[in-house]
Protein backbone atom coordinates (compact mmCIF):
# COMPACT_ATOMS: atom_id res chain seq x y z
CA UNK A 1 0.00 0.00 0.00
CA UNK A 2 0.79 3.27 -0.97
CA UNK A 3 1.33 6.61 1.18
CA UNK A 4 -1.21 8.18 -0.67
CA UNK A 5 -3.47 5.33 -0.15
CA UNK A 6 -2.88 4.94 3.41
CA UNK A 7 -3.47 8.68 4.07
CA UNK A 8 -6.76 8.88 2.00
CA UNK A 9 -7.84 5.68 4.61
CA UNK A 10 -6.67 7.10 7.90
CA UNK A 11 -8.30 10.38 6.76
CA UNK A 12 -11.71 8.28 5.57
CA UNK A 13 -11.95 6.58 8.78
CA UNK A 14 -11.48 9.91 11.28
CA UNK A 15 -13.91 11.75 9.34
CA UNK A 16 -16.48 9.55 7.71
CA UNK A 17 -18.69 9.96 10.46
CA UNK A 18 -18.54 14.06 10.55
CA UNK A 19 -19.24 14.38 6.87
CA UNK A 20 -22.21 11.87 6.38
CA UNK A 21 -23.88 13.79 9.16
CA UNK A 22 -22.48 17.06 7.80
CA UNK A 23 -24.75 15.71 4.34
CA UNK A 24 -27.42 13.67 6.23
CA UNK A 25 -28.63 17.50 7.31
CA UNK A 26 -28.29 19.04 4.44
CA UNK A 27 -30.14 16.35 1.94
CA UNK A 28 -33.75 15.58 1.44
CA UNK A 29 -32.92 11.73 1.51
CA UNK A 30 -30.48 9.54 2.64
CA UNK A 31 -29.85 8.63 -0.79
CA UNK A 32 -28.64 12.11 -1.48
CA UNK A 33 -26.32 12.53 1.40
CA UNK A 34 -24.89 8.83 0.20
CA UNK A 35 -24.01 10.66 -3.33
CA UNK A 36 -22.73 13.94 -1.57
CA UNK A 37 -20.52 11.82 0.83
CA UNK A 38 -19.56 9.34 -2.38
CA UNK A 39 -18.69 11.93 -4.39
CA UNK A 40 -16.75 14.09 -1.39
CA UNK A 41 -14.39 11.26 -0.73
CA UNK A 42 -13.81 10.76 -4.76
CA UNK A 43 -12.86 14.36 -5.26
CA UNK A 44 -10.69 13.67 -1.92
CA UNK A 45 -8.82 10.92 -3.58
CA UNK A 46 -8.20 12.55 -6.99
CA UNK A 47 -7.07 15.45 -4.81
CA UNK A 48 -4.96 13.85 -2.14
CA UNK A 49 -1.96 15.50 -2.74
CA UNK A 50 -3.47 18.80 -1.55
CA UNK A 51 -4.90 17.80 1.43
CA UNK A 52 -3.73 18.93 4.94
CA UNK A 53 -2.31 17.75 7.65
CA UNK A 54 -4.22 17.63 10.91
CA UNK A 55 -7.13 19.38 12.10
CA UNK A 56 -7.06 20.96 8.72
CA UNK A 57 -7.99 18.30 6.65
CA UNK A 58 -11.50 17.80 8.30
CA UNK A 59 -12.28 21.37 7.76
CA UNK A 60 -10.87 20.92 4.08
CA UNK A 61 -13.41 18.30 3.42
CA UNK A 62 -16.07 20.23 5.11
CA UNK A 63 -15.48 22.83 2.47
CA UNK A 64 -15.15 20.21 -0.16
CA UNK A 65 -18.48 18.72 0.62
CA UNK A 66 -20.09 22.18 0.76
CA UNK A 67 -18.86 22.45 -2.98
CA UNK A 68 -20.19 19.37 -3.32
CA UNK A 69 -23.69 20.25 -1.85
CA UNK A 70 -23.89 23.23 -3.78
CA UNK A 71 -23.56 21.15 -7.35
CA UNK A 72 -25.95 19.02 -5.85
CA UNK A 73 -28.59 21.79 -4.44
CA UNK A 74 -27.99 23.40 -8.42
CA UNK A 75 -28.81 19.92 -9.89
CA UNK A 76 -32.09 19.32 -7.41
CA UNK A 77 -33.15 22.80 -8.21
CA UNK A 78 -33.04 21.62 -12.20
CA UNK A 79 -34.89 18.54 -11.62
CA UNK A 80 -37.67 20.25 -9.54
CA UNK A 81 -37.93 23.03 -11.86
CA UNK A 82 -38.61 20.61 -14.61
CA UNK A 83 -41.58 18.32 -12.55
CA UNK A 84 -44.63 19.88 -10.86
CA UNK A 85 -45.58 16.90 -9.86
CA UNK A 86 -42.29 15.93 -7.84
CA UNK A 87 -42.40 18.51 -6.04
CA UNK A 88 -46.08 17.79 -5.12
CA UNK A 89 -45.34 14.50 -3.94
CA UNK A 90 -42.00 15.83 -2.27
CA UNK A 91 -44.34 18.06 -0.18
CA UNK A 92 -46.53 15.51 0.59
CA UNK A 93 -43.82 13.00 1.57
CA UNK A 94 -41.62 15.73 3.16
CA UNK A 95 -44.25 18.21 4.72
CA UNK A 96 -44.64 17.10 8.36
CA UNK A 97 -43.17 14.28 10.13
CA UNK A 98 -45.70 13.14 13.28
CA UNK A 99 -43.47 13.65 16.16
CA UNK A 100 -42.65 17.49 15.36
CA UNK A 101 -44.27 20.12 17.28
CA UNK A 102 -45.87 23.27 15.83
CA UNK A 103 -43.48 25.43 17.51
CA UNK A 104 -40.49 23.00 15.61
CA UNK A 105 -42.26 23.49 12.36
CA UNK A 106 -42.74 27.12 12.28
CA UNK A 107 -38.87 27.35 13.03
CA UNK A 108 -38.03 25.23 10.57
CA UNK A 109 -40.23 27.27 8.29
CA UNK A 110 -38.43 30.38 9.36
CA UNK A 111 -35.42 28.63 8.84
CA UNK A 112 -36.00 28.15 5.45
CA UNK A 113 -36.89 31.41 4.46
CA UNK A 114 -33.15 33.27 5.50
CA UNK A 115 -30.83 33.76 3.14
CA UNK A 116 -28.51 30.18 2.20
CA UNK A 117 -25.46 32.31 3.51
CA UNK A 118 -27.18 32.61 6.67
CA UNK A 119 -28.13 28.99 7.01
CA UNK A 120 -25.20 27.45 5.98
CA UNK A 121 -23.50 30.03 8.57
CA UNK A 122 -25.84 29.40 11.65
CA UNK A 123 -25.68 25.31 10.15
CA UNK A 124 -21.77 25.48 10.51
CA UNK A 125 -22.21 26.34 14.27
CA UNK A 126 -25.46 24.61 15.27
CA UNK A 127 -24.94 21.43 13.42
CA UNK A 128 -21.32 21.14 13.20
CA UNK A 129 -20.40 22.53 16.21
CA UNK A 130 -17.39 24.64 14.56
CA UNK A 131 -15.96 27.63 16.12
CA UNK A 132 -15.53 30.69 14.01
CA UNK A 133 -12.03 30.07 13.04
CA UNK A 134 -13.37 26.85 11.80
CA UNK A 135 -16.10 28.35 10.07
CA UNK A 136 -14.10 30.47 8.21
CA UNK A 137 -11.36 27.88 7.37
CA UNK A 138 -14.65 25.73 5.52
CA UNK A 139 -15.94 29.17 4.21
CA UNK A 140 -12.59 30.49 3.01
CA UNK A 141 -13.37 33.97 4.98
CA UNK A 142 -11.54 35.59 7.80
CA UNK A 143 -12.69 35.20 11.34
CA UNK A 144 -13.46 38.66 11.84
CA UNK A 145 -15.64 38.02 8.67
CA UNK A 146 -17.41 34.85 9.93
CA UNK A 147 -17.87 36.79 13.87
CA UNK A 148 -19.85 39.71 11.39
CA UNK A 149 -21.67 37.42 9.24
CA UNK A 150 -22.85 35.03 12.23
CA UNK A 151 -23.88 38.23 14.56
CA UNK A 152 -26.14 39.24 11.20
CA UNK A 153 -27.62 36.05 10.62
CA UNK A 154 -28.44 35.39 14.28
CA UNK A 155 -30.23 38.98 14.26
CA UNK A 156 -32.30 38.06 11.29
CA UNK A 157 -33.50 34.52 12.47
CA UNK A 158 -33.68 36.14 16.17
CA UNK A 159 -36.07 39.08 14.29
CA UNK A 160 -37.78 36.62 11.61
CA UNK A 161 -38.74 34.41 15.08
CA UNK A 162 -40.00 37.10 16.65
CA UNK A 163 -42.43 38.32 13.89
CA UNK A 164 -43.88 35.34 13.55
CA UNK A 165 -44.31 35.13 17.36
CA UNK A 166 -42.51 32.07 18.29
CA UNK A 167 -40.76 32.64 21.63
CA UNK A 168 -37.97 30.24 23.01
CA UNK A 169 -35.99 30.34 26.10
CA UNK A 170 -32.52 30.47 26.61
CA UNK A 171 -32.65 26.89 27.62
CA UNK A 172 -34.03 25.71 24.02
CA UNK A 173 -31.03 26.89 22.45
CA UNK A 174 -29.67 24.37 19.78
CA UNK A 175 -26.15 24.00 21.13
CA UNK A 176 -23.55 21.17 20.32
CA UNK A 177 -23.60 18.92 23.59
CA UNK A 178 -19.39 18.61 23.31
CA UNK A 179 -18.48 22.47 22.66
CA UNK A 180 -19.74 25.90 24.47
CA UNK A 181 -20.07 28.51 22.00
Amino acid sequence: MDNAQARFEVVYRETYGQITAYAARRCASPQDAADVVAETFAITWRRIGELPDGEEATLWLYGVARKVLANHHRGEFRRQARSVQLDAEMADLYGASPDSGVELKAIAQIFQTLSDDDRELLSLVAWEGLDRQEVATVLGLSRNAVRIRLHRARRRFARALAEADVRFTSESRLVPAERQL
